[in-house]
């Protein structure tokens, strides 16, 4: 009997875990060497898709249409949407709709919201389409020109609210921008309409930046990586810190220490913060928050103690973080459970030394904070082992999304490939 009960619950084990490869991508046809990029062991990719454009941010609706944003127009078209008609993880169709390009893209309510540089826009989805029938819908206008840090990327939380980055448009508020030695205006001015993440009625159309924009959090000088965690019902961005340190003073910093700092902040946001830019900066080394060289600073004063919030976890300078991620999916191991994944650009910011990023990373969490440390996830999209320039990348991580199976999508802004991270187990 005992024999019996054994060679069935061995029965029953085996069936199961029959099941779950058929959910987790036993029909979908992997690429080889993984689309070019190392994953860990138990992973797999397969390619969606190749040379869309300039691909951006990445949401998928509940009928697994996938829709990307593209930084340039595609024929004058900024938004990409493809489907998996045979299931195989790889588009059958690929179209091309919308007047706008920009960075922010997510599925919400029913809509497909956009954000441009200078407005949010949203298109209603229909059920069995893949491109909308009708227009866009202006939610949010009267975001300010600027030729810096000007991507507008949003999320949305559980009670109808709409976030939006609004990055500074300069690199450390400097009197004369970016040039050596210039002082930083006191107080910055640019603080006033950037540098922070804004608040906004997420089903309300017709709203401006002036009349209905609510500043929710201030001191950060772009979060192009911003995500609203479900879990711990709270918004995280990771920054990208400021440039030039030795450039602009030399007297205080070597070109090593340029390379190095300072850090891509990850914060934890709550509503009125403030995180300090562009008066500190923080030194991942130190494990301190730094007066900025703008405002008084030498490399080694440590900005008034208190006044603002510190990062929860501090990633490499200049590794630009471009997307954040939490996994509430159900495909990967538990220790994927509600941590980050973060997609980072890549630099340019480190010559002499060789640039750095061009990488996914996961960082676990312990409820609502990291357990201190992270791991590389996908690596390999820089394309060789030491690399000068941005511009020589093959690949450059951009957009997060999780699949509705609970795989992972990932874009490069390059050559506009997608590619689909499934776990398989082996």
């Amino acid at each position: 009997m005992i024999r019996s009960v054994n060679y069935l619950l061995l029965l029953i084990t085996v069936v199961s875990l029959g099941a779950c490869s058929s959910q987790t991508g036993s029909e979908i046809n992997f690429s080889d060497n993984n689309g070019d990029i190392s994953l860990p062991d138990g992973f797999k990719a397969t390619v969606v898709a190749d040379s869309i454009g300039q691909a951006r941010h990445i949401t998928v609706n509940n009928n697994g249409n996938i829709y990307v944003a593209l930084r340039e127009p595609h024929n004058g078209n900024g938004v990409v949407a493809l489907a998996d008609e045979d299931n195989d993880g790889q588009a059958d169709i690929t179209k091309y709709f919308g007047n706008y390009s920009g960075t922010g893209i997510q599925v919400y309510n029913g809509y497909l919201y956009f954000g441009s540089n200078t407005e949010i826009v949203r298109y209603k989805l229909g059920a069995d389409k893949l491109v909308p029938s009708g227009n866009a819908e202006v939610v949010v206008e009267g975001f300010p020109q600027q030729r810096q840090h000007a991507a507008k990327s949003i999320t949305f939380d559980q009670d109808g609210h709409l976030y939006v980055n609004i990055g500074g448009p300069s690199n450390a508020c400097q009197e004369e921008m970016r040039t050596p030695g210039s002082p930083g205006m006191a107080p910055c001015p640019q603080l006033e309409s950037h540098g922070g993440i804004w608040q906004f009625d997420a089903n309300q159309t017709g709203q401006s930046l002036q009349e209905d924009g609510k500043r929710y959090t201030t001191g950060i000088r772009n979060a192009v990586a911003l995500d609203w965690n479900t879990h711990t019902d709270r918004l995280y961005v990771v920054q990208h810190g400021r440039d030039q340190l030795h450039t602009l003073w030399p007297d205080y910093f070597t070109a090593e220490q340029n390379a190095a700092l300072p850090a891509e902040e990850f914060f934890e946001v709550q509503e009125g913060d403030n995180f300090g830019w562009p008066y500190t900066y923080y030194d991942q080394q130190k494990e301190e928050k730094m007066l900025a060289p703008e405002y008084g600073g030498d490399g080694q004063t440590v900005a008034e103690e208190g006044k603002y919030e510190d990062p929860i976890l501090a990633f490499p300078g200049h590794w630009a973080p471009n997307d954040v991620l939490f996994y509430g999916g159900a495909q990967f191991p538990d220790k994927y459970k509600n941590g980050a994944f973060i997609a980072f650009h890549g630099s340019w910011n480190r010559a002499p030394e060789p640039q750095q990023g061009y990488k996914v990373v996961f960082a676990p969490f312990d409820n609502t904070e990291p357990t201190g440390d992270y791991w590389e996830f996908a690596d390999g999209f820089a394309g060789k082992d030491s690399l000068q320039s941005p511009g020589n990348a093959e690949y450059r991580p951009m957009g997060l999304a999780t699949y509705n199976d609970g795989s992972l999508l990932i874009t490069d802004s390059r050559k506009g490939k997608i590619w689909r991270v499934v776990y398989t187990g082996n």
